[in-house]
């Protein structure tokens, strides 16, 4: 699964926030060895290292250690639980250092335990994909339920499922988990070991027990699965962390001795570590939601003119459906939830809308099938029957209609659902809040250019307009959306019509753009010339045995050895003994320790996609080592040694693809040119839709744009330095007409590296000569860059495929293909934010 940019820089703060975790506790182990009595809260060093501008609350494990724990805030629709899975991996890399281990997976209901689970037990999920990535393949789910042993957390990657009710009681005693059971005795002394139960009660002293001191065998410890997490010291994913800030709750899951805990949540409370604070621009921005939410506000009296004109939209919303898979092959399937006031046996009665009501409505419509209407209640779930043909997502599922009261109001996930109708009483203040959030995740996490299948759309009836509107905003705000309360739109009493409008080019420019064709990177397939394609054409052309591995293989290894602590409870008076084992990723053979290339490997397949070749890299990159140094310095810098070569890897895959790159160029194979067929990117938009509601931008000066190849821009499209820019631009007496370049929507260019590359604006020129005919000779792509960017990789990247592009673009004889395209001259520009304005006076000058 590819991830979004906001998820990729949220993974990326994270790694950093464990590493630095991982070297301060080094530190304070350093520190404790010279000077016991010495400590110091080596967490929150780590956190001001991070994020220095956020404070951090501290917090402690119940042996009083200082506990990591940090909070990811990600909106309703933000892939929060793929990001779970990818932390666990790099809390196992970075601060666990071993791929096996206890994982506690905290949920609040049960509709995310079971979600959660059956997602996790799928291995053709993409959650368990992940997790098996992260362990090798060796992952075992496990539900309070299940047993488990010593060599399960051993040589697995154990992920606990918990509920948060199951463990939040006033009194532990009321708890099974925490019930002594022989389920778990293998964690554990013998009841009659003396000496191994002190061991074992001194080293963790939080633990259950069932004597006093003084008694004659002293204490025992319960064999319970709650002490069994107490002593394996689980990393714990607290997924909605905001209701577990109630006091039982944290002294509960902190009392788990978890070495690390992380808290997902759209609305965190005051007193969250926010580690990650995802917008929901963030999110609209990548395609994740349905924006706008269009609110209908019926002025009848009538629950049933309501349904009736949320079906009427719903089947509106179907014909666009099969349009739209018609010509993209991408099946959706309009869902509308229907909320009523009762759904119990005996609650039907005259004044109510009850569930029964609903369906009998429904069903008298002529083309509503008893299939297509379910009932989701805490009593009926009608939905259950849906995951035997594969969900509610399956092409296979008739389901049109869900009716429910409040069981779909948290942890229900649909991207099918589109319309929801509020049949509650209009005094009821809670029914757009709460469900509100249900009807915003986009199919497949992408736009499909339908406006009508882009946004969200509410019906309800005789609500307060004013009211209507805060309730909905504050929906908002509890789905971590609160960013987005603008893009909610009251309709009036009447059809729902998409609220986009359609912005055209300006007429003056519309004849010259038709034969304005923008070129790109072409291959050469039989006597077709085709759109480059990274993994195709580059990626799968490079050779791997010409990575070099040198500056590796001279890898300064530090002097410490990582040993992991393996406990051993002896039988009888047989006293406990720790026993050492090797670092994660390495097991004994033939007495000596012995690298898991498997296991290495896998953690390198987003570099190295053939896990065969990474396995050979990998070995002979340890294989060298160990010749360099003693076997066992080797094995305490496993973890150290996969970073480096992992990075290395990066450096060496973009260098010998930029090779591929230009060999594809230097023969001919690969060209950049024009052609005359619309490759969906390379001519410029006809029109773009545009919000109704959007805030028109002017000129810094505040005069409208007259330059502009479009009628209109909108707020949103520019940041400050390209403001300024486009405000020169549109100053500029020789210019035609410059467009701002829309990111995943317009031109791009595709290097030797796997991102397109979008650029910021193209500028049109006229020609000198006064009576030419051409109305613009020549063509500048424009790439701005602020300060804190000009040195970054990724522009000194795009600085050497834009270089490349005007190389070409000076020797292209555009004639070839496109004729009108003869006298075109064409420019790619990196500009700086410092020198912006000197560079393009020079550039237009030439």
């Amino acid at each position: 699964m590819i991830l979004k940019e906001y998820q990729k820089r949220a993974l990326n703060s994270v790694s950093e926030f464990l590493q630095r975790l991982a070297e301060w506790r080094a530190k304070q182990a350093k520190v404790l060895e010279a000077d016991p009595d010495t400590t110091f809260d080596w967490v929150s060093r780590a956190w001001e290292a991070t994020v220095p501008a956020r404070p951090y609350l501290p917090r402690r494990n119940g042996l009083g250690e200082p506990l990591p724990a940090f909070c990811l805030k990600i909106p309703t629709g933000g892939g929060k639980t793929l990001l779970a899975t990818k932390i666990i991996d790099l809390a196992n890399v970075h601060y666990r250092r071993d791929p096996h281990g206890l994982v506690l997976w905290v949920v609040p209901t049960t509709q995310i335990y079971n979600q959660t689970l059956r997602a996790l037990k799928d291995r053709g999920h993409p959650y368990r994909q992940q997790v098996d990535l992260a362990s090798g393949g060796r992952t075992l789910v496990l539900e309070k339920t299940s047993g488990f042993s010593p060599r399960d957390v051993a040589d697995n990657l154990c992920i606990l499922l918990l509920m948060l009710p199951s463990a939040n009681r006033e009194t532990k005693a009321q708890l099974r988990m925490f019930r002594d059971s022989g389920g778990f005795d293998r964690f554990f002394p013998a009841e009659d070991d003396v000496q191994g139960q002190q061991a074992f009660l001194k080293r963790t002293p939080n633990l259950d027990t069932f004597e006093q001191e003084g008694d004659f065998w002293g204490r025992q410890v319960k064999t319970s699965l709650g002490n069994t997490l107490r002593v394996l010291r689980p990393l714990i994913v607290l997924d909605e962390g905001h209701k577990a800030y109630s006091r039982n709750a944290k002294a509960t899951l902190e009392g788990f001795n978890p070495c690390l805990i992380v808290e997902l949540s759209a609305t965190p409370p005051t007193g969250a570590n926010v580690l990650i604070n995802i917008s929901g621009q963030d999110l609209n921005k990548e395609e994740m939601i349905k924006l706008d939410l269009r609110i209908r506000n019926l002025a009848s009296t009538s629950w049933k003119d309501t349904l009736l004109a949320s079906i009427e939209h719903r089947q509106r919303l179907e014909v666009e459906a099969r349009r739209y898979e018609a010509d993209t092959g991408e099946y959706i399937r309009p869902i509308c939830l229907v909320q009523v006031e009762r759904t119990g046996r005996d609650q039907r009665r005259t004044g109510v809308v009850h569930a029964e009501d609903v369906r009998e409505y429904l069903l008298h419509h002529p083309d509503i099938a008893r299939n297509q209407v379910a009932v989701k209640t805490s009593q009926k779930d009608e939905l259950k029957e849906v995951d035997e043909v594969g969900g509610l997502m399956s092409r296979d599922c008739p389901i049109r209609f869900i009716i429910t009261k409040q069981a779909l109001q948290e942890g229900w996930d649909c991207a099918f659902a589109y319309v929801l109708t509020i049949l509650t009483n209009p005094g009821s203040k809670s029914a757009l809040t709460q469900l509100v959030g249900r009807i915003l995740r986009q199919p497949r996490a992408k736009k499909t250019r339908v406006a009508w299948l882009d946004e969200s759309y509410v019906f309800c009836f005789q609500r307060r307009g004013n009211e209507l509107l805060k309730e909905v905003r504050r929906g908002f705000g509890l789905e971590g959306l609160g960013d987005l309360q603008g893009r909610v739109v009251q309709a009036a009493d009447g059809p729902l019509e998409a609220n986009e409008r359609t912005v055209r080019q300006r007429e003056r420019y519309r004849k010259a753009t038709e034969d304005l064709v923008l070129p790109a990177f072409m291959v050469k397939d039989g006597k077709e010339w085709r759109l480059v394609h990274y993994e195709a054409d580059i990626l799968s052309r490079t050779r791997w045995d010409d990575v070099n591995l040198q500056g590796l293989l001279d890898l300064p290894l530090g002097d410490e050895i990582r040993r992991d602590t393996e406990l051993r409870a002896g039988l009888g008076t047989v006293p406990l003994t720790a026993d050492t084992a090797p670092a994660a990723g390495w097991t004994p053979a033939g007495g000596e320790p012995t690298a898991d290339y498997a296991f290495a490997a896998s953690h390198l397949l987003d570099v190295m996609p053939n896990p065969w070749r990474g396995y050979e890299l990998i070995r002979r990159t340890f294989d060298a080592l160990i010749e360099k140094y003693p076997r066992e310095q080797v094995v305490g810098s496993y973890v150290f040694v996969l970073d480096e070569l992992h990075k290395h890897l990066v450096g060496e895959r973009d260098r010998l693809a930029r090779g591929v790159f230009k060999g594809l160029l230097d023969d001919g194979t690969m060209r950049f040119v024009v052609v005359t067929r619309d490759l969906g990117f390379n001519r410029l938009p006809r029109a773009v839709q545009q919000p109704v509601d959007a805030k028109q931008v002017n000129r810094t000066d505040g005069s409208p744009y007259q330059r502009d190849l479009l009628e209109r821009m909108v707020e949103g499209d520019l940041n400050e330095l390209e403001h300024k820019v486009a405000t020169y631009l549109d100053q500029q007496e020789r210019l035609f007409f410059w467009y701002r370049n829309r990111p995943r929507h317009d031109y791009f260019v595709q290097g030797w590296k796997r991102g397109r590359i979008y650029a910021d604006f193209l500028a049109t020129l006229r020609p000198d000569e006064p009576d030419v005919d051409d109305a613009f000779h020549r063509v500048f792509v424009i790439e701005t860059k602020g300060i804190h960017l000009k040195q970054a990789a990724d522009t000194a990247y795009k600085r050497s495929v834009f270089d490349i592009c005007s190389e070409h673009a000076r020797k292209a004889d555009w004639a070839e293909f496109v004729p009108a395209m003869s006298r075109v001259k064409m420019r790619f520009e990196i500009v700086d934010e410092e020198e912006w304005e000197k560079r393009l006076n020079a550039m237009f000058a030439e």
